[in-house]
């Protein structure tokens, strides 16, 4: 095995203090976001891709230095963008330079409207197969053109390394790729970077929308992790602890900076945004740990997705994954109070639920009506059809949850919080918390979250709610009687 380095100016003193109450004060009560956490030492120690990360101020002339050492004797290719060559790439390209790497010409791409799709992926590939195996590619950006490289490198058989310049997502140290292809995003499947260097000079100054789609990235492990324990006690997904401690690590430190900031405490923004990319990366080595996004992504990025999507086949401009991500969160976090509200135990009637599930040519007729209402039924269907569940797997499934529900239920309510509680803290972050600021109306989020369960290739809580039978009455209630996200 190849040695693992690390290299943070930030990350011990914070978890050391919390550790030691933990251990010095008995009558400590840890709260749900502070339960196993994992440092990025043990993480490294326990995955395979990544065996390189740095993350600091002013690091990124240590580029030519980090590359040297983890792979000796290559040349390298820089792939970047308008937007972030000038302000990151050149260096990058001074500092192999300096350390006596060659540098082949790099490939820059137009940053407006960059989009992860295939066919942009080739023109890399293409440079990539006219290059020796020997040339690394070193991704200088986000997390598009980090899914560009990842994927064309996989393809070329080659690793590469990458240089984040925004605090943008958990995509970075992910094992997969997430590519449109066809119209859908896809996850591919490919290693992550056997190499990290993250300067947070430069990552503080990224656009306010880039680090904010970060802020909802850990945000959303609330509701990804819900939808992990919930896949676990069906059986489905089983959960990793190892990944379960990385990709909660975020969600963990951001709920301390909130509490830091509703005390009244002054805050470092520079501490913020180092404690920020620490999170993401780390939910990117749970993603390699698995082999999946499993850890990271539940109903709300496949809420997120489907908005995406929409716009991609409409040719609609695109809007910044984080607003769209943030009202996601809002709306099933506040699926998830209903869900912990409703008392399965007592009143879910299976054999009605299991008499009134659709037939097969009932449940496609229904599939088609809901994806035709966005516009996603041409490309939706195949998927919506492999996630019909037969009447008799539908019984076992409830006769479970009305048996286990009080015990899942405990589990669940330590994960998820009160969905005007997540209102505040998305204010906070001046996060939008009404669709119209993302683009979208309120009675688009009703009509896509009922697509989310014909759409959706896990298990999650919307999976959950449509086989109850409640999808129509909570969503009604939610949009219509209560109107719960217009009174926040």
């Amino acid at each position: 095995m190849q040695n693992y380095e690390f290299s943070l100016e930030f990350n011990p003193d914070i978890i050391q203090h919390i550790y030691s109450l933990i251990k010095e004060d008995p009558a400590y009560t840890p709260r749900f976001f502070r339960n196993g956490m994992l440092q990025m030492e043990q993480a490294l120690q326990s995955i395979n891709d990544t065996r390189a990360m740095r993350i600091g101020a002013g690091i990124i002339d240590q580029v030519g230095e980090l590359f040297v050492k983890q792979f000796p004797h290559c040349k390298a290719i820089v792939v970047a963008d308008t937007n972030t060559f000038p302000i990151a790439g050149k260096q990058v390209e001074e500092s192999l330079m300096k350390a006596g790497v060659v540098v082949e010409e790099h490939v820059i791409y137009e940053g407006k409207n960059l989009h992860a799709n295939f066919d942009t992926m080739g023109i890399l590939l293409d440079r990539l197969h006219q290059l020796p195996v020997e040339v690394i590619p070193i991704a200088v950006g986000a997390g598009t053109l980090n899914d560009l490289t990842k994927l064309a490198a996989h393809l070329s058989g080659r690793h590469y390394m990458v240089v984040p310049t925004a605090a943008s997502n958990g995509g970075y140290t992910a094992y997969g790729a997430a590519i449109r292809m066809n119209g859908i995003k896809q996850s591919f499947p490919c290693p992550g970077p056997q190499a990290v260097l993250a300067d947070t000079d430069i990552i503080i100054h990224a656009p306010a929308e880039l680090n904010q789609s970060g802020y909802a990235d850990l945000l959303a492990k609330m509701t990804s992790g819900a939808d992990w324990i919930l896949a676990d006690w069906m059986g489905i997904d089983h959960i990793n602890e190892k990944a379960w401690k990385m990709s909660q690590n975020g969600f963990h430190e951001t709920m301390l900076s909130v509490e830091r900031i509703m005390a009244g405490e002054p805050i470092d923004e520079r501490k913020n945004i180092e404690k920020m990319m620490e999170g993401l990366l780390l939910s990117g080595l749970a993603m390699q740990v698995v082999k999946s996004d499993l850890p990271s992504s539940g109903a709300e990025h496949q809420l997120t997705g489907i908005w995406e999507m929409e716009r991609a086949v409409s040719g609609k401009d695109k809007i910044a994954h984080g607003k769209l991500l943030s009202i996601a969160l809002l709306a099933i976090t506040a699926v998830y109070n209903k869900l912990l509200a409703f008392p399965f135990d007592e009143v879910l009637d299976v054999k009605k639920c299991v008499k009134e599930w659709p037939t097969l040519e009932t449940y496609e007729r229904k599939a088609h009506d809901a994806l035709s209402k966005v516009g996603l039924q041409k490309l939706g269907m195949q998927v919506a059809m492999s996630n019909y569940v037969t009447p008799e797997k539908l019984s076992f499934e409830l006769q479970q949850l009305k048996e286990y529900w009080p015990e899942v239920r405990d589990r669940l309510a330590q994960q998820i919080m009160p969905v005007r509680q997540l209102y505040d803290i998305l204010k906070l972050g001046r996060m939008p918390t009404r669709p119209i600021e993302a683009g979208i109306s309120w009675e688009h989020v009703r009509q896509t979250l009922e697509c989310v369960p014909y759409l959706s290739k896990r298990f999650n809580v919307m999976s959950l709610v449509a086989h109850t039978g409640y999808l129509t009455p909570w969503l009604d209630d939610l949009f219509i009687k209560t109107k719960k996200f217009e009174t926040l």
